[in-house]
């Protein structure tokens, strides 16, 4: 008769991999919810609040299990616990730069290269006028950098190589004539439609190129109309 030497799986690495499961499987449901209309939007960040909670605490467990799960340790399993870290981490980490986020950039939605002269919206569904005032001081002190695009092409040019460049990042063109382009945007994971205008006018010899990027839902934006702008502003420069 033969023995197995073979230890028996740790608990906390079957742990680990079940959480960070329940994670993901909970941020997919926060996210279908939210795209179907099944729930309102905030329900669905709450939603997926408690996946990151879960990644959380399979990311503890997954310490745990690296200590009894190793090779020299008294149980095996540690094929479950690096499965398990690798689906929770990403989690905790997008939830970490989330929480982040809102309190590194300014508390607004509403982004724009020129807040004097903002661009206006007027094709896309439910346009909203720039409120200015407290959101372009706001935008001032938090974004300094961001102004208008000054290239020496013709400003029909610039045109022609904005629109490609919205195509090509999958935006939604609503309008694109007179030198002003129309898109909405849509996010990756919960279908969340932010509004972006391309604004192209002569100046000079060449062309000036402004931008505003708008988020429809909440009141502030965790600065991704302005990492929007610059995006694509410096792609732009470098297309041309």
């Amino acid at each position: 008769m033969t023995s197995s030497n073979r230890n028996p799986i740790s608990i906390l690495a079957v742990v680990t991999l079940l959480l960070a499961l329940a994670a993901v499987a909970t941020l997919i449901t926060a996210a279908v919810g939210t795209r179907a209309d099944w729930w309102h939007f905030t329900t669905g960040l709450d939603v997926a609040t408690w996946a990151i909670y879960l990644a959380i605490a399979a990311t503890l467990a997954g310490l745990g299990g690296f200590y009894t799960a190793r090779p020299a340790g008294c149980r095996s399993g540690i094929s479950l616990v690096i499965a398990g870290l690798v689906l929770s981490v990403p989690l905790v980490g997008a939830g970490a730069h989330f929480e982040y986020a809102a309190g590194a950039y300014p508390p607004i939605n509403d982004v724009t290269t020129d807040p004097d002269d903002p661009p206006t919206f007027w094709e896309v569904p439910d346009p909203q006028t720039y409120p200015g005032g407290e959101t372009a001081e706001l935008q001032r002190e938090g974004y300094p950098d961001l102004g208008p695009l000054l290239l020496d092409h013709a400003p029909d040019t610039v045109f022609e190589r904005a629109e490609v460049l919205a195509e090509e990042r999958g935006w939604e063109i609503v309008s694109a004539m007179n030198g002003e382009l129309e898109a909405i945007d849509t996010t990756f994971l919960f279908g969340f439609e932010d509004y972006v205008m391309v604004r192209v006018l002569p100046e000079g010899d060449g062309a000036r190129v402004d931008m505003r990027s708008y988020s429809r839902l909440g009141q502030i934006d965790r600065g991704v109309n302005a990492t929007r702008i610059r995006s694509f502003l410096d792609d732009l420069e470098r297309a041309l």
